[in-house]
């Protein structure tokens, strides 16, 4: 491991706004935090909303700028880019910003029933082929785990590039007669912008997330799928509290 991959494990461990336990510690109970994220971490009752797999935390910095009365929380297993998205929360004072370093798997001994409003999955690791679909962060196991501690009819974002994660995704939604509250295989189009701005009437809430504003956020991939032609494809989904997610076999 180099010095400055050393130098930033050592400074993240020194971030209040930080939780990086030991996996081993989750084997006889949950975390501490879970259910005390808005007490003991920001110390108000706003609205908390996840990005899962956030990688270097240019969505969790970027929507707490954006949207100052939520909290968000950026979650990932590396530290070096968790590090990035940590400093940036502290250089900017962004006190309604957290992360954590953890498998996405262990996420239910994190949160609380009804901690969570929203979800965003920024460009999650597409696991290609069939084979793969159940590690995907859309597949129905961890739906279900989103269930447990998300608000009834929460909104869930998914945002990629590949094909073939968000049809995935969408046809599950069907499947499942999940509320779709807005679709695009081409979210910078002029036709999307469009639809963007009707959700305004019919979608509120959702459009308050979004407001035309969040899509200005590109991260460090992104910017590279832009440059090499690729469409980005968005994905907007209620998920209800009751209802068990099915792959529909």
């Amino acid at each position: 491991m180099g010095k400055n991959k050393l130098a930033r494990w050592a400074e993240l461990g020194t971030f209040i706004n930080v939780i990086q336990p030991e996996t081993g510690n989750l084997l006889y109970g949950d975390h501490s935090i879970k259910g005390n994220w808005k007490r003991d971490i920001f110390r108000n009752e706003n609205p908390v909303v996840l990005e899962l797999g956030c990688g270097r935390g240019e969505y969790t910095t970027g929507l707490a700028e954006m949207f100052p009365g939520k909290n968000f929380i950026g979650v990932d297993i590396k530290g070096a880019r968790l590090w990035r998205g940590a400093k940036t929360a502290n250089e900017r004072k962004l006190t309604n910003t957290a992360f954590l370093r953890t498998r996405i798997e262990f996420i239910n001994s994190y949160f609380s029933t009804d901690e969570v409003d929203e979800i965003w999955l920024t460009f999650p690791d597409p696991h290609p082929g069939k084979k793969n679909s159940n590690k995907r962060l859309t597949c129905p196991w961890f739906l279900n785990c989103y269930r447990n501690f998300m608000k009834n009819n929460g909104i869930i974002h998914l945002k990629t590039d590949y094909a073939e994660l968000y049809h995935y995704t969408r046809n599950l939604a069907l499947k499942n007669q999940i509320m779709i509250m807005f679709e695009t295989t081409n979210l910078y189009s002029e036709t999307s912008q469009e639809g963007i701005n009707s959700l305004k009437i019919n979608y509120p809430d959702i459009y308050e997330s979004l407001s035309g504003k969040a899509f200005s956020i590109r991260t460090h991939y992104e910017n590279m799928f832009l440059k090499d032609g690729l469409k980005i494809h968005y994905l907007a989904f209620r998920l209800e509290k009751d209802k068990i997610i099915s792959d529909g076999r």
